[in-house]
Order: structure tokens, then sequence, then C-alpha cells
């Protein structure tokens, strides 16, 4: 059950919260990547977890089918199946996990649990060129900001990281403070084209080493708000953009000082940038900039990859596949 094939052909499911995705992958080149939203958790302004877990139950099994039916493969061509094992929602990653080892049982192949985190750092193996290594990874979502240093492609070292919000998480809860629908990160980037980055400030704790904290802006910036909503009713509404832009800049102000320092202390030269928060069009332009201000390389992973997708999955599990890091039926999924 665990042999490995040559050219492997593997199906990967990536079920960690609300989108429920499919992708196909052979010998490293994708043939499909399919993703299913849920729109029920806007209601909510969040993801309710229960919800997320029952429309997993009901897409999984289209999204599959339509990423073989676009790869063109059926069944029983697949060599192996990956998985999300964590972390992530727990009945979340129970739909997928079970529903990948039945299919493992099914059609006797080998199950590859991948971690989701490591699976946002190698969607950079998606793209061209490659990252070369070591390189620095600065990976930002809605549960993860971290700096990690790779050093080959499943090979990876967490060299700083939030001791409280993660990034992503800073900007939904400051879109929740503006009033914006959810998922309101993207809609603060968008809003933020618009604005003046200088226009307000807003402080941030100052930590030792690569290490980041978000919490201290967040009440920074509700604070701010309440101040000026007192003072002028309408304040939020007749200055959203430039609350938008100049929480962005903030933000990713100290998301790349921080990585840019790692980088000179460590001599590294090669940037890379994964997680949802990747998607964000300052970050990205940025990064590039860094890039081009010290002569570094730098690496950015296109738009479907940032957000959760399964052919960051596809692309983990292949390199494990290579390394015959199979899973067994026994393992769980984790939360976090």
């Amino acid at each position: 059950m665990t042999e490995k094939k040559d050219n492997p052909l593997i199906l990967a499911i990536e079920s960690s919260c609300d989108d429920t995705a499919a992708a196909v992958i052979r010998n490293g080149k994708m043939l499909a990547n399919i993703i299913a939203g849920q729109k029920i958790h806007e209601q909510y302004g969040g993801v309710i977890p229960e919800l997320a877990s029952r429309a997993h139950q009901q897409n999984i099994l289209p999204v599959v089918n339509q990423a073989l039916k676009i790869a063109n493969v059926t069944l029983e061509n697949i060599n192996a199946i990956a998985y999300t094992q964590g972390p992530g929602l727990m009945g979340s990653l129970l739909v997928g996990s079970q529903f990948a080892k039945g299919l493992s049982l099914a059609l006797d192949i080998p199950t590859i649990g991948i971690n989701h985190i490591q699976a946002h750092v190698a969607a950079l193996y998606l793209g061209n060129p490659l990252p070369q290594f070591p390189y620095l990874c600065l990976l930002v979502s809605g549960g993860h900001t971290q700096i990690i240093k790779v050093t080959h492609y499943l090979e990876m070292e967490i060299i700083g990281s939030t001791i409280d919000d993660a990034a992503g998480e800073a900007f939904d809860k400051a879109a929740k403070m503006l009033k914006l629908p959810y998922p309101g990160g993207p809609l603060i980037d968008k809003n933020a084209e618009l604005g003046n980055p200088i226009k307000f400030t807003f402080p941030m704790a100052k930590v030792s080493g690569y290490d980041y904290s978000f919490s201290g802006l967040k009440t920074s910036l509700l604070y701010f708000l309440q101040k000026n909503v007192k003072e002028t009713p309408n304040f939020i509404e007749e200055n959203m953009n430039d609350i938008c832009a100049s929480l962005r800049y903030n933000i990713v102000t100290i998301l790349l000082k921080n990585l840019e320092r790692a980088a000179k202390d460590l001599n590294i030269s090669h940037l890379g940038l994964a997680g949802g928060v990747s998607a964000n069009m300052l970050l990205r332009k940025d990064l590039q900039n860094l890039g081009e201000k010290n002569n570094w390389h730098t690496y950015i992973p296109a738009f479907e990859y940032c957000t959760d997708n399964a052919a960051m999955i596809a692309i983990a599990a292949h390199y494990k596949y290579l390394n015959a890091e199979f899973s067994t039926l026994e393992e769980v999924p984790f939360a976090r």
C-alpha cells in the first residue's frame, strides 16, 4: 500500500476551514485546482465551525469529481491521496481526512497527511522560478504570522512568530470595528488603495527578536475610533479609505521590518511570501521593493495560491511522496 510509483498522480483535499478544495497533480505539474466557498458564514460575520463542517460534507464529493474531470483522470489512476491534517477547525479537518482515508482503503493506495502551514510555504513551488535554499518565508494568514527559515522543500524552522493576534486576524477584527462585511480583510485592502497611508498613526507594541504583536494595534484602533466617532458621528464613513490605508501601512511596515532585519542578520538574500494575507496588494508590492533595495530575490505566489487551496496541499504531498513519507490510517487531525 506504500509502494512508490514513477510520475506520481496525487489527489489532494483541503478542508481546514470554510473552503472545500481538491486538486490533482502529476509529477509536480498541476492538472486541476478546484475550490468551493461557503457563503453561509457572511451573515454571521465569521466562520461558524459546525456550519463549516456540514457544508464540507455537501461539497467534498462534487469538488473531487470536478477536479478529476478537469484533470481527465479517474480514481483508479490515483497513486496517493493527500489531505490537510491540521491545523484548522477540527470538524472541517475530520471531513477531509475521513474522506481521504475512505478512498485510501477502497483504492488500496497510501494517504499523505499535510501540515497546513507547510503547505502554504510549499505554494511557492508552484511558481517559476523556484526559491533558492536557504530562504526566509514570511507566512501571513488569519491564524498565523511567522518568519520561517526554509532549508529544503519541507525542511523549515520558525524563527519569528506573533505572540498574540496574527496579522490576518488584526485585519479581520479591524474590519468588524469599521462595520465592513465578512470577509473584511480584502475590503480593507481595496479601500486602502484609495486612501492616504500616513493620514493616521496606530502605535504598535515592540517585541524582542523577530516576533510580532498585533493586539496593541487592535486596541489602539478601537480607542481611536471611539474618540473620533464621539466627536464626529460619521467619522468612519467620511474617512474609511484613509483609515484602511493607514492601518494597512502600519501592519505591512512592521511585517517587512522584521523580515528585513532577519535577512540581514542571517545573511539570506532570498525571500518568499505565503498565506492568505500574501494577497494583500501593498505587502506584495513592498516586498518586491524591499528586494530591489537590497538586491535580494523575492518570490510571491499567484493570487490563486495565496488563500486556502488544494494545490498547495498537492505540491507539498508531491515532495513527501518522493521521500516515501506516507501516513497511517491511525493518524488523527490536529486543531493547532
